[in-house]
């Protein structure tokens, strides 16, 4: 059921399985707001119950003052004392009902208020749920039934397919909300109360989670951007490992989120099936990039949001964190399997995260990787991954990637030096110039002694698998199932789908060099240190450099605009990590103005920076990072237009 309490949409799944007490229900004959509220003293005054409301309505964006229609006071040390004052402060709510626990009924101080209590005869109601809004119903006189309830949130920059909630009768599946906004069709987001959480000592309970539309998720059918694999695709039936995690250490997924078609690097201009969504950053037309693009302007849209989880193969979460403003990672090859996600390329396929706050994403990272996910060597092709305990000890090399930099915006260049310079500061690092061209070079690797090579080789990791393991089997499904017919397509997978592509030896003699030259390479940039995992933290621009680039190809054809992926160019810095394994994460440092051409006015274009270090030390960087934070060198960035 959709209902509005004041202006705010909500749902509650009279579906699913409640929780029924025993209770006169004759005050339910229609839906009623019902808080449970819980208290540690179970001397309840008017002090206390102010306190713990203002704390709901200022830490949960769920509960209203319009749930106090109905309450469950309890404390887990008593049962309640109320005050004259508590009975005053009750009555001046508007209270019409109070449920009370049956071995708690001697309550005279109760006689004559202007509510009605309500004794509940069976077990009490704080021991099957957790404090926060519900709705309570009843099925007949003496059942009350309590049911959850989730806010809507409609998905203004349309970077959801779909909002999902959990099934309480059965446990780790979703079910698909189907419901939007009339006006626009935007998608309504199902939130549930931060403040059922509370007492959950997992790590990230009640953390509301995005996914990206490439991930299964049990109950929710997955669509990867594509109008024709949706047509003869299913509800998922199983949970990869990935998500599976996320629902082990607490966090709910609230939806879907929009990717280009089959994760490509299609620009915005090229998507058909799907409706790229809107950057709010700046002047709202800024690009988004593509693959994980859904989630990454999500995340800096909508603080109802707290994570979003993607993927990266080539530069897929990175490139869209840093167009948005925001933290995203590419983890080290083999940090996370991939069981459940649509595959590109088994061998450079990750999986990474978006937030907005330096500290919660470490966070989510030290928690969703572990150990026990690592995929092996058969897998990554590299050489297996140890579980890394982190000494507190940090490199003291920057490298400047004078391929990538100086940001050919000199304001946005300005912002990089200052980073640099505190960098250099708290951490006692020296900065020295690397050339990644000739670093390759000095590899010695034939077959990627130089960067086309080294791209070449890429292309085949690349394409093999998404061409062997996802295309033709596709292909295949839907000509049977549609009279032979070729599905329609974005532009571009329509030939190339088509395509034979590498063969298995090719495929095989890439990944061999491809183990060499990592060994090599990263020996050799990052040295092999005991104590700092990595010697060196190389930099590098992913995004825009300070120049504002727009989904609409025209609005990059202005003066002071550029497109985002410049055609006729060898490759980005991006490459470094698909290819040699190595982690890479997107950290905002700022925002530069810029004139908009859609607003008439001064606007601001987020300025990141792309750091990477060692395969394997993912912990370092976390712990890097956080270290920054605490020293006010990067911080949480806001939503909407300004990141800062």
């Amino acid at each position: 059921m959709i209902f509005k309490l004041g202006n705010t949409s909500y749902l509650t799944p009279f579906s699913q399985p409640k929780v029924a007490v025993k209770a006169n229900a004759g005050y339910f004959d229609k839906p009623q707001p019902l808080t449970i509220v819980k208290l540690d003293d179970p001397a309840v005054t008017d002090t206390s119950l102010q306190d713990i409301i203002a704390r709901y309505t200022t830490h949960d964006d769920v509960f209203t003052t319009d749930f106090l229609v109905t309450l469950y006071i309890y404390s887990p040390k008593g049962c309640m004392k109320f005050s004259p004052s508590a009975v005053s402060y009750l009555s001046s709510i508007h209270l019409k009902v109070l449920f009370v626990d049956q071995n708690c009924t001697s309550l005279p101080e109760l006689d004559g208020a202007s509510f009605n209590v309500s004794i509940i005869r069976d077990n009490s109601l704080g021991h099957q749920s957790p404090p926060g809004p519900y709705i309570a119903t009843s099925s007949n006189d003496t059942t009350v039934e309590i049911s959850k309830i989730y806010r809507l949130y409609e998905d203004f920059y349309e970077g959801f397919v779909n909002g999902g909630y959990p099934a309480e009768d059965s446990p780790g599946a979703y079910r698909l909300l189907e419901y939007l906004n009339p006006e626009f069709a935007h998608p309504m987001i199902p939130v549930p109360s931060r403040i059922h959480y509370w007492d959950d000592n997992r790590p990230l309970a009640g953390e509301r989670v995005g996914v990206k539309d490439i991930y299964d998720v049990r109950g929710l059918t997955t669509t990867k951007g594509s109008i024709s694999w949706y047509k003869i695709a299913t509800e998922s039936e199983d949970n990869g490992p990935a998500i599976e995690r996320l629902i082990e250490l607490g966090a709910v997924i609230v939806g879907k989120q929009k990717t280009s078609q089959f994760a490509s690097a299609a620009d915005p201009w090229d998507w058909d099936d799907v409706h790229p969504p809107f950057n709010p950053r700046g002047d709202g037309y800024l690009t988004c990039s593509a693959s994980s693009a859904g989630g990454a302007c999500s995340i800096a849209a909508y603080e109802w949001l707290d994570y979003a989880i993607g993927s990266d193969t080539g530069q897929s979460v990175r490139r869209p964190a840093a167009v948005s403003g925001i933290f995203g990672n590419r983890p080290s090859q083999g940090l996370m399997n991939t069981d459940g996600v649509m595959p590109i390329s088994f061998s450079t396929d990750t999986l990474g995260i978006l937030c907005r706050d330096p500290h919660k994403w470490a966070h989510f990272a030290r928690h969703w990787y572990t150990p026990a996910l690592y995929q092996n060597e058969s897998m990554t092709h590299l050489p297996p991954l140890s579980s890394e305990e982190s000494s507190g000890r940090f490199p003291t090399r920057l490298l400047y990637t004078v391929d990538y930099l100086p940001l050919p915006n000199p304001q946005a260049e300005g912002i990089l030096q200052s980073f640099i310079h505190r960098l250099q500061t708290e951490f006692n690092m020296t900065v020295h110039e690397f050339n990644f061209k000739k670093s390759i070079e000095a590899t010695g690797v034939t077959g990627v002694a130089n960067e086309t090579q080294l791209l070449s080789q890429l292309k085949v990791l690349w394409t093999y698998n998404q061409l062997q393991n996802f295309s033709k089997p596709f292909l295949q499904e839907y000509a049977a199932q549609f009279d032979g017919e070729y599905p329609p397509m974005d532009a571009a997978h329509r030939t190339y789908f088509r395509e034979a592509g590498p063969t298995a030896q090719q495929h095989a003699d890439a990944l061999k060099l491809r183990r060499t030259a990592s060994d090599i390479w990263q020996n050799r940039v990052f040295g092999n240190s005991n104590t700092t995992c990595s010697e060196s933290i190389l930099l590098y621009d992913i995004g825009s450099g300070g120049i504002p680039s727009f989904r609409e190809y025209s609005l990059n054809e202005t003066p002071g605009a550029a497109f985002l992926a410049q055609a006729g160019t060898n490759g980005t810095g991006g490459n470094i990590c698909a290819f040699f394994g190595c982690v890479d994460v997107t950290v905002p440092i700022g925002q530069v103005p810029y004139y908009s051409n859609t607003t008439f006015q001064v606007e601001y274009v987020p300025v990141a920076v792309s750091m990477v270090a060692r395969r394997g030390c993912d912990r370092m960087l976390f712990d890097f990072l956080e270290k920054a934070a605490d020293a006010g060198i990067i911080s949480t960035v806001r939503t909407g237009r300004l990141a800062f």
